[in-house]
């Protein structure tokens, strides 16, 4: 069950979403979870002056919540419709699975920063959503108990998927990155079917790296 926005927190997301939609071709089902996912809810205390604005803003432990902008091009390259779960590599605030959430029936996210993962699990709880689920360990190994993925999404940016994702991603699947080339990074989509994977580069973007093994 998600919380209900009262008349003034859904004027700032529908401003926000709008803003959106001037830059970026969404459909009507991620308009929709723009607008009733109020950002400030997911950014620091000091920041609700900025929660609407499209700018990535910073959260604990070096890290950064997306831009909504980037949050969207990211949910787009996806292509959710008729996806059933999703898996997501970085879970920070928990922005980007809320949206998905609006999208996606099951979602998992992953995080290595342990009160990064705390929080967002507190914060979905206080909320009433039921379809999030978060674990505290390395993205990069995946989450194999609930695999295979309909969809899997990285929310930092890395220079090459390991193949166990791949291994769990459900052929006919879709996998978006943002993918670090000679210092640059670009929103990537690969598709599954069989033993095929290809690669499609979207466009620029700019995104913190996944932290390397480490568990924080």
């Amino acid at each position: 069950m998600h919380t209900f926005l009262n008349k003034l927190q859904r004027q700032k997301c529908q401003k926000m979403a709008d803003e959106i939609r001037l830059t970026c071709k969404i459909d009507a089902l991620l308009y929709d979870a723009f607008c009733t996912c109020d950002r400030e809810l997911f950014t620091p205390k000091g920041f609700g002056t900025h929660a609407y604005k499209l700018d990535a803003l910073p959260i604990q432990a070096d890290q950064w919540i997306s831009s909504p902008l980037s949050v969207a091009k990211m949910t787009m390259a996806l292509e959710c419709s008729n996806a059933d779960s999703v898996l997501e590599i970085g879970c920070g605030s928990g922005y980007q699975a809320y949206i998905l959430s609006r999208l996606i029936r099951r979602v998992f996210s992953i995080e290595r920063i342990e009160r990064l993962s705390l929080e967002a699990k507190g914060r979905f709880k206080t909320l009433g959503i039921s379809n999030i689920h978060v674990r505290f360990d390395d993205g990069q190994n995946g989450w194999r108990e609930f695999a295979p993925y309909d969809r899997i999404l990285f929310s930092a940016s890395i220079a090459e998927i390991p193949q166990t994702l791949f291994d769990q991603l459900q052929d006919g699947g879709i996998l978006v990155a943002p993918i670090e080339k000679n210092g640059t990074q670009f929103i990537t989509r690969y598709k599954k079917r069989g033993q095929n994977i290809s690669c499609e580069e979207l466009e620029k973007c700019l995104f913190v790296p996944i932290k390397d093994s480490k568990i924080y």
